[in-house]
């Protein structure tokens, strides 16, 4: 499948921050744009922790891609998984439920963020969710909704802590912001909604490998959030390594005195680390470069792979000058990418007269409770009310959407004033659905089946028989 016409043909994997802004660049421009993500929608991804946690719906944070793009009349959105990018052939594969497309492509710019890393110990994930999708929120909702329904006609005293005992492992900005949330509806949501259960008992441990929370932000503002944090009745363990993670709850070591314990937890939530996308090593092969230890590819000053210089990697996916996983970075780095190409196209900027790609540090920010956030930017450090309402501000400016601009704002207000939470709906097929499809999986796998439905939510690099199948 080749553009429908002669102008030169951009191919966008992924709808993330970095693939966006970069669509967005081409607007009016004479190049035919192709933009190839798994899913139908942008993910506001620093949000999903408030859709985990009843504030926001994930229709606020996940607008639909074909809506945001509709009157962009040269770019055209591919719902499919990509399954093969051949850089020689400059072409791109990806299954649309069983169908191939092939996508040629003059340039290509590749955005498809990073999943979650359980550092090798990919069994943890059965138990323990991450927190990079849709998916994963509208679980962790269930699973946290659900402790509370469970403890609350369980008889046995132990089970009933063991369901009241909640553990979030990492304590980076989501973990913080999780772990915070998850107190406050304990503390303040729920409380006087169950009449068997005081949910001021619930217990919250953020367990991290490091010795400060935060550690991006520098030790002031990590000192700050987790005194906040220990104000809400959160239990931070440092310096421990989590060992296992089973059904019936965590088991961490004390790094400093090789100690083990284990916590019983029905509800744990993992948020320490991140792998880029696998289709970065699987591009980086074909151009002998060797990815860094979470998947990331070194990429040129342009953003370019090697020696090919139509092939842009920005957001996750790469590796440059330690630069962090942020939206801001994705952002800039697509803009960049779009900028570079449209140079080429207009003026006839050669690879050797690029500018090199130059990242604007806008700051880093966590919310840590209501009227409460960090903020890291540059040398200024900020902190409590203020911190909390430019973390307000910067979030609802780079919101997709009047609508959902509007909706967050109103629903944080009333947040606010209210202990009261409105997304907190929860269903069994959301609490099942991951790992029942992994299950259904390693059926077919036993019983040689291949179905489009199962095989419409592997990603790329599962090992799977991708070949086009009917039902």
């Amino acid at each position: 499948m080749t553009s429908k016409t002669n102008r030169h043909h951009v191919v966008i994997i992924g709808a993330g921050f970095g693939g966006l802004f970069a669509a967005k660049k081409f607007k009016n421009e004479n190049v035919q744009v192709t933009i190839v993500d798994r899913t139908n929608h942008h993910l506001f991804q620093p949000l999903l922790y408030q859709v985990a946690t009843g504030i926001l719906s994930e229709g606020e944070i996940a607008p639909s891609i074909r809506q945001i793009l509709a009157d962009q009349d040269n770019v055209r959105v591919v719902k499919g998984e990509v399954r093969n990018v051949d850089i020689a052939e400059q072409t791109v594969t990806a299954d649309l439920g069983g169908k191939d497309a092939v996508l040629k492509y003059d340039s290509l710019i590749l955005a498809a963020g990073a999943g979650q890393s359980y550092f090798g110990n990919e069994q943890f994930a059965e138990f323990a969710p991450g927190m990079k999708s849709v998916d994963d929120a509208l679980e962790i909702r269930a699973r946290v909704t659900g402790a509370f329904e469970r403890a609350e006609i369980t008889n046995d005293p132990v089970e009933r802590e063991r369901l009241l005992t909640f553990v979030v492992v990492g304590a980076g900005p989501t973990g913080v912001e999780l772990a915070g949330q998850l107190a406050e509806m304990s503390h303040r949501t729920l409380r006087d909604e169950f009449r068997e259960i005081d949910t001021e008992d619930t217990r919250i441990l953020l367990i991290d490998g490091g010795s400060q929370v935060l550690a991006p932000f520098g030790k002031r503002l990590g000192r700050k959030a987790a005194r906040r944090l220990e104000d809400l009745g959160v239990d931070i363990i440092l310096n421990s390594l989590v060992t296992d993670v089973s059904k019936e709850g965590v088991r961490y070591k004390d790094m400093k005195t090789d100690e083990e314990f284990f916590v019983p937890s029905y509800a744990k939530i993992w948020s320490a680390g991140v792998a880029a996308s696998p289709l970065g090593k699987h591009v980086a092969e074909q151009a002998g470069i060797e990815v860094d230890r979470a998947g990331r590819v070194p990429v040129n000053a342009d953003l370019t792979l090697g020696d090919h210089h139509n092939i842009f990697i920005v957001g996750d996916m790469m590796s440059k000058d330690g630069l962090p996983g942020v939206a801001q970075v994705a952002m800039q780095g697509g803009q960049y990418a779009a900028k570079t190409i449209l140079d080429e196209i207009n003026n006839g900027t050669s690879h050797e007269g690029r500018v090199p790609f130059s990242y604007f540090d806008k700051g880093s920010m966590a919310i840590v409770s209501r009227f409460n956030a960090v903020v890291k930017m540059n040398k200024a450090e900020v902190s409590g009310f203020l911190g909390w309402v430019m973390w307000l501000v910067l979030h609802l400016l780079y919101m997709v959407g009047f609508r959902n601009r509007a909706v967050a704002a109103f629903s944080w207000g009333l947040n606010s004033v209210s202990r009261r939470r409105w997304q907190l709906v929860a269903t069994r097929q959301q609490l099942h659905a991951r790992n029942a499809l992994r299950k259904l999986r390693e059926l077919e796998d036993k019983e040689e089946i291949r179905s489009i439905e199962v095989r419409d939510n592997l990603r790329f690099g599962e090992g799977r028989d991708t070949r086009a199948v009917s039902d």
